[in-house]
């Protein structure tokens, strides 16, 4: 079963992973940062990564983007990429200074040799721990009621590299005995809100998985299992000069919703990034060993070389 599973996993993401020097899942080791480092485009501007999971990406993410370049003084550009591998490509590259990354794509870029320091994860309500729900969902009406009920099924994730979108729905199939490659029909939607659409259509997909934040915003979808999944972290390239780094952990590591409306992004004080931003919290690299535990279990090959 998992050699099948290898194999598929193997082909999603082809050359991109071919980059040499890195072993298996360990923890990346960082290599030295001086203070004449570097930047994707210049010393006055930071690119700001991420990959869409919904139609309103960009501006979610906007409010932070500002807070950093009136914190830094620099110019902020948002860097979008097409999916998670493109997402990893950039980061390998040297393309991008600050990103958001999925736990899963975390682990994978840095597995492949891109050099890249956790800052933090974003929380939405007050008193909230790092971490958010990767759900097994099934159209409303649907008879489905158990995650062994998806064995022959059409079901929806969201990218090969997405962390709640596949590495653990996968994780919890094969824990299930189905073969998430040969026991059911995968479509990969590319965003949590389409796959979210496409399983509450229930004719493309009979069932499927999102990260909740997308679940809880429809009502044709019914959640049949839910797993924690360790929170999506903000990133920024060990590469940067040594001050740059310290001065995006003080800006990143634990800021508010409150002290970005203090700092003058007006943008911030809006019903929209109040759902989904209340804080940041530290996360660090030991964080992610769940999803390298994972990976060794599953041998997914997108955590490998």
């Amino acid at each position: 079963m998992k050699a099948r599973f290898v194999a598929v996993l193997s082909a999603l993401l082809g050359s991109l992973l071919l980059v040499a020097g890195v072993t298996g899942c360990s923890s990346p080791t960082a290599e030295p940062t001086t203070d004449a480092g570097t930047f994707a485009v210049d010393s006055n501007t930071l690119v700001f990564g991420v990959v869409p999971d919904s139609v309103s990406t960009q501006t979610n993410y906007q409010p932070l983007m500002d807070y950093i370049a009136t914190k830094t003084g620099k110019t902020v550009q948002y860097h979008e990429s097409t999916d998670y591998a493109a997402l990893i490509e950039a980061a390998i590259a040297g393309k991008i200074d600050v990103a958001s990354f999925s736990g899963f794509t975390y682990v994978t870029a840095t597995n492949n040799g891109a050099k890249l320091t956790p800052i933090s994860s974003i929380i939405t309500v007050k008193g909230q721990e790092p971490g958010y729900y990767s759900m097994a969902i099934a159209p409303a009406s649907s008879s489905i009621t158990s995650l062994a009920q998806f064995k022959g099924k059409k079901v929806c994730f969201v990218d090969p590299s997405s962390t709640s979108g596949y590495l653990f729905p996968s994780y919890n199939l094969l824990n299930e005995g189905i073969d998430p490659t040969t026991d059911i029909t995968p479509v990969f939607a590319g965003k949590h809100d389409v796959s979210v659409q496409k399983v509450g259509e229930g004719t493309e997909c009979e069932a499927g998985f999102a990260e909740d934040s997308e679940v809880a915003k429809s009502d044709k979808v019914k959640v049949i299992t839910k797993t924690m999944v360790p929170g999506a972290p903000i990133v920024m390239s060990s590469t940067l000069p040594a001050d740059i780094q310290s001065q995006l952990k003080d800006v990143l590591q634990q800021v508010t919703i409150d002290d970005i409306i203090a700092a003058g992004v007006s943008g911030a004080d809006t019903e929209a990034f109040r759902k989904v931003f209340y804080a940041t919290s530290p996360v660090d690299d030991a964080y992610y060993d769940t999803i390298r535990s994972i990976c060794e279990k599953t041998q997914a090959k997108q955590c490998q070389k």
